[in-house]
C-alpha cells in the first residue's frame, strides 16, 4: 500500500509522470528492438512495442511544448550563479541552462513542421535541438566529474571541509554527495550516448545504434533518474522528521 501511495503521489505532479512516461517508453524500445532482432516468431510484437515507444516519446515531445517558462523561471532565479562558490561549476552552469533555454523552442519548431504547422525543414531543427541536449549533457557531465573530484579531495582531509561536524556526519554527508554526482554522471552519459546517435550521419556515432541499444541506454538513464528522485524525496521525508522531533 505505502509503494502505490508513494507512485501515485509521484504521479499527481509533472515531473514524476515525465519519468514513468520516459522509463515505459525505452522500456518498450529495448524489448520491442530485442524482439525484433533476436525472436523472428515474435517480431510483430516487437513492432507493436517499438510504435509504442515512439507514441510515448512523441507525447513527452507535446508535454514539452509548455517547459519553456519553467525553464526560464529557473534560469533568471540562478542569474550568473553568484551564490555558487565553485566559479568553474558556476560557468558550465549558465552555459547549461543557455543550453536547455535553447533547446525547447528548436523542438517546439520541429514538431510544428512534421506536424505541418510550420513549412520549414524538420530534419534541421531536430538536429538543432538535439545539439544543444547534447551540449547541456556534456556540461552536465564536466560539472559532475568536477564535483566528484573536489568532493574526492575533501573526503581524503574531512578537517577542512566541515571542521566543526563530527567524522562520521562528515563522510557521510561527503560520500552522499559524491554518489548523488556520480549517478547523474551515469545517467548523463547514457543520455549522451543517445543524443550523438540521434544527431545527422557522420557525427562520430550518429545513426549506428539499434533500436534495442538505444532503449537500453535510455532504461538505464531513466532508472538512475527515478532512484534519485526516489531517494531524495526519502531523505527530505527524513529531515523533516528530524526537524518534528527536535
Amino acid at each position: 500500500m505505502a509503494s502505490l501511495k508513494g507512485l501515485a503521489s509521484a504521479l499527481e505532479s509533472y515531473r514524476g509522470r515525465d519519468r514513468l512516461i520516459r522509463t515505459l517508453g525505452y522500456c518498450c524500445q529495448l524489448v520491442g528492438g530485442v524482439l525484433v532482432e533476436q525472436c523472428p516468431a515474435k517480431s510483430d510484437v516487437g513492432m507493436r512495442l517499438l510504435v509504442l515507444s515512439a507514441q510515448l516519446s512523441h507525447c513527452r515531445t507535446v508535454l514539452r511544448l509548455f517547459d519553456d517558462l519553467a525553464m526560464f523561471a529557473y534560469t533568471k532565479q540562478y542569474g550568473l550563479g553568484t551564490k555558487e562558490e565553485d566559479c568553474f561549476v558556476r560557468c558550465v552552469s549558465i552555459l547549461g541552462n543557455l543550453a536547455d533555454q535553447l533547446f525547447y523552442p528548436c523542438e517546439h519548431v520541429a514538431w510544428a513542421a512534421d506536424a505541418k504547422i510550420l513549412h520549414v525543414d524538420a530534419a534541421r531543427w531536430w538536429a538543432l535541438s538535439t545539439a544543444f541536449w547534447g551540449l547541456s549533457l556534456l556540461l552536465g557531465i564536466a560539472r559532475s566529474l568536477w564535483v566528484i573530484l573536489k568532493l574526492s579531495r575533501r573526503l581524503r582531509s574531512p578537517t577542512v571541509a566541515f571542521p566543526r561536524q563530527p567524522p562520521c556526519s562528515k563522510w557521510r554527508t561527503l560520500e552522499a554527495q559524491i554518489w548523488s554526482e556520480t549517478l547523474t554522471l551515469l545517467s548523463n552519459l547514457a543520455d549522451l550516448a543517445n543524443a550523438v546517435h540521434w544527431l545527422p550521419p557522420g557525427v562520430l556515432w550518429a545513426g549506428c545504434f539499434p533500436p534495442w541499444l538505444v532503449g537500453l541506454l535510455g532504461t538505464v538513464s531513466s532508472i538512475l533518474s527515478v532512484y534519485q528522485a526516489v531517494r531524495a524525496r526519502d531523505n527530505q521525508a527524513d529531515h523533516q522528521a528530524d526537524t518534528a522531533s527536535s
